[in-house]
């Protein structure tokens, strides 16, 4: 297993890559660009893995995914990675202004069309037809050549990750997943998918967010923010069936009830003990490692990306505990 993180800037980012980091991912929302940020990373590293984890898939034309990693690929041959992500309802239709009905056909479709780019050479066209692309394009210059480019896609329910199996390289699992989702449900998910095609036999690729906060003068407070952060992402619906799962009905309740109360602090307190130690790795750097070690089963395979929390926490924070976390380094070969 590869330790990774979200690209914590560029001090801490060398700090990382020479502490044994050998991935940086990049995520997006209505203030930063998922590959603004891959070109930061690249610039800044030397040999980790780069990618978005994930980029909306909607929000740009697979010509313009596929342009942007080759201009990327330019300066990082052989370290690129691609996440897509197919984003909640409303983003889609009040963001985007995409239609949002048939996210999981769409983004199988995307994948292909985005392919259909990176895999051209020069003197081909550049074709691929579906319900949602029509691609014929003639490059009357010679800027192509076959990019190998491993395509992930974000999945967190069944129909997604099968998805993922059956037309991406791989999976990007959401920093919620705790071990028996990953074996239970994603896991089995995409083999499903990946059993279905026949044009490989590579399995499929796992990368994947983990919820975590260290800090050793301040260890209650890395714990609380490490329950907001959970307590925010179930506020989504998307995630009952994982509630369902685990039996949390009753918490997830409690703590969407202070969500729309607008109080965080009541969201972090129907976070479970049980939620939290299945979930995160916090509290202080020996808490981590021990967690860490108990969670053996619930890691990515290939990619485990050591995310500091990110709601209601301050970038200095978020950039403390992304330094916190490189302690971890040589405790994943153990864990994984």
């Amino acid at each position: 297993m590869r330790f990774g993180m979200p690209w914590p800037g560029r001090d801490v980012g060398r700090e990382a890559e020479r502490a044994g980091v050998g991935a940086f991912c990049a995520g997006e929302f209505a203030d930063h660009d998922a590959y603004l940020t891959v070109a930061d990373i690249v610039a800044h590293t030397e040999h980790a893995l780069a990618g978005p984890a994930i980029a909306y898939a909607f929000a740009r034309t697979p010509y313009a995914h596929a342009t942007a990693l080759r201009h990327l690929h330019a300066e990082a041959p052989g370290r690129l990675f691609l996440g897509l992500g197919s984003a909640a309802f409303r983003i889609n239709r009040d963001w985007l202004g995409v239609p949002p009905e048939r996210p999981v056909a769409q983004i199988a479709e995307t994948v292909g069309a985005v392919r259909a780019w990176l895999h051209a050479e020069n003197g081909e066209r550049v074709h691929y037809s579906g319900k949602f692309y029509e691609l014929d394009a003639d490059v009357r210059a010679p800027v192509l050549g076959r990019l190998d480019i491993p395509v992930l896609l974000a999945a967190f329910n069944t129909r997604m990750a099968t998805t993922a199996g059956r037309t991406a390289d791989g999976v990007i699992g959401h920093g919620l997943f705790t071990g028996s989702w990953w074996n239970d449900v994603v896991r089995p998910s995409v083999e499903r998918g990946a059993t279905a095609r026949d044009d490989t036999t590579a399995r499929p690729l796992e990368h994947g967010w983990i919820i975590t906060a260290i800090d050793d003068t301040a260890p209650e407070r890395a714990v609380a923010d490490a329950r907001r952060m959970i307590a925010f992402y179930l506020t989504v619906k998307t995630y009952d069936p994982f509630v369902a799962h685990h039996g949390w009905e009753e918490p997830v309740a409690q703590l969407r009830a202070a969500f729309r109360a607008g109080d965080t602090d009541g969201m972090a307190r129907a976070v479970t003990d049980e939620m939290l130690t299945e979930i995160a790795v916090c509290g202080t750097t020996a808490e981590a490692k021990d967690a860490l070690a108990r969670r053996a089963g619930s890691l990515p395979r290939d990619v485990g990306y050591f995310a500091p929390p990110s709601f209601m926490v301050s970038r200095r924070h978020k950039a403390a505990y992304a330094q916190a976390s490189l302690v971890l380094v040589g405790a994943v070969p153990e864990a994984a």
